[in-house]
């Protein structure tokens, strides 16, 4: 009977432990795996610039490249994807069509796609802030959206397990821009006594091998080093701290690069032509981060949720000059979209418009997840998302926000609602 016994254990042993090692070897089935790729986003024939309305004339040259990357995320139900590219935004009614695209050559369900732009000033119009364009640029837009879809469907083709985690440092090349000037009105400049986040997220992704595939940096920072003489397309400070953590680590990782929230925050150089500045920014935000990797535990993902809502607030019409206004002219109605992503412990919330740095600040100190990364220009482009504070105050950011005051509050609150419900 022993010998029975024995017999059948060992055949239970047999059928059930190669399961069990396969399990562990590939992640089992409750593990999140990913995918990565990178592609070559850079105008190949001149085209006008975005971020600077006094440049009227195609660019001259190109100084570096332009990347977008794509992380992909998989579990046995939900797929889920993150974009970002070295441009100034993107238009509503373009990054749609974009998720379309995507959602139909990959699956991926268009609200589990977040498309992000880092904001540099550096790069092709694409329509996000221009109502006409050069021939030129529209065929350039076109080119851009088949590229977008092509990242994402080469994402997807091999999902591997992987392990991630999350550290933070600081860099302090940024700075609040909102500036009192002789005449009491608040406008561009450098306010050191300003609020500003210095904090630099860095997010790390590893095979099972501890091979790293992929990096994901968020700073706080326009990307306006770069200014409105410079004809030479660049990357801004975004490409120069890439190219600086490609440099250690190799070109095969895939590096993405994210913008917190920026609405109100410079880098300290700047805006210019002068690169050795707007390397120099690149420099330090890609060091910093370098250095923070080191410090990163990566753990298997066994997690993957998303959330997505829309909020429409009153708008108004840009203001007659910076001082605080008594009462505003109403405008369009303005929507912003919000796209929440948990992973694993860590939560990416993408924003589709340019947030103050205090209700981004406010945000992951209120957020349950001590892992909450703030991504703007995300899924859209809704403008300055201003605090209350900053209407009575002036300048300009509120001079040319499309929205009326009292935004801040409600918008915060819907954040945490969804953070709250991952």
């Amino acid at each position: 009977m022993k010998n029975k016994q024995a017999i059948v254990f060992l055949i239970l042993i047999i059928l059930v432990f190669p399961r069990f090692l396969s399990g562990q070897k590939t992640g089992g089935n409750n593990n999140v795996r990913m995918g990565v790729s990178q592609i070559n986003i850079t105008p190949q024939v001149p085209v006008i610039m975005s971020g600077y309305d006094a440049r009227k004339t195609p660019f001259t040259g190109v100084h570096d490249e332009l990347f977008a990357s794509a992380l992909y995320f998989v579990d046995e139900t939900d797929k889920a994807m993150i974009i970002t590219a070295d441009l100034i935004g993107f238009p509503s009614v373009y990054v749609d069509e974009i998720k379309k695209g995507i959602s139909l050559k990959t699956g991926i369900p268009s609200e589990s796609i977040m498309i992000t732009a880092v904001h540099n000033h550096g790069g092709p119009a694409i329509g996000t802030y221009e109502e006409n364009m050069p021939a030129a640029n529209n065929e350039y837009v076109r080119l851009l959206k088949d590229k977008l879809i092509l990242l994402a469907a080469e994402a997807v083709k091999n999902p591997v397990p992987f392990k991630m985690g999350r550290a933070t440092g600081t860099c302090n090349m940024n700075i609040n821009r909102r500036a009192e000037f002789a005449d009491g009105g608040i406008w561009l400049g450098r306010n050191p006594d300003g609020p500003c986040d210095h904090q630099v997220d860095v997010v790390k992704f590893e095979d099972i091998n501890n091979k790293t595939l992929a990096v994901l940096v968020n700073w706080p920072c326009h990307g306006t080093a770069s200014g409105q003489d410079n004809y030479k397309i660049t990357g801004d400070w975004p490409g120069a701290a890439a190219r600086y953590l490609n440099k250690q680590m190799g070109n095969g990782v895939v590096v993405g690069i994210t913008a917190g929230a920026s609405a109100d925050i410079n880098p300290i150089y700047g805006p210019g032509t002068d690169f050795s500045e707007i390397e120099a920014v690149g420099y330090h935000v890609g060091r910093e981060a370098w250095d923070v990797m080191s410090q990163i535990n990566t753990i298997p993902v066994k997690s993957l949720k998303t959330v997505t809502a829309t909020m429409t607030f009153s708008g108004k019409k840009t203001c007659k000059d910076q001082f605080p206004q008594t009462s505003y002219e109403p405008g369009p109605d303005v929507t912003i979209r919000l796209t929440t992503f948990k992973i694993g412990e860590l939560v990416f919330c993408g924003i589709s418009g340019e947030l103050m740095t205090e209700i981004g600040m406010a945000l992951k100190k209120l957020s349950p997840y001590t892992g909450t990364t703030i991504i703007t220009h995300c899924n859209g482009s809704s403008g300055y998302i201003c605090t209350d504070k900053a209407f009575k105050e002036g300048g300009y950011e509120v001079k040319v926000t499309d929205i009326m005051p009292g935004a801040e509050k409600p918008l915060l609150s819907k954040m945490l609602e969804m953070i709250n419900s991952l």
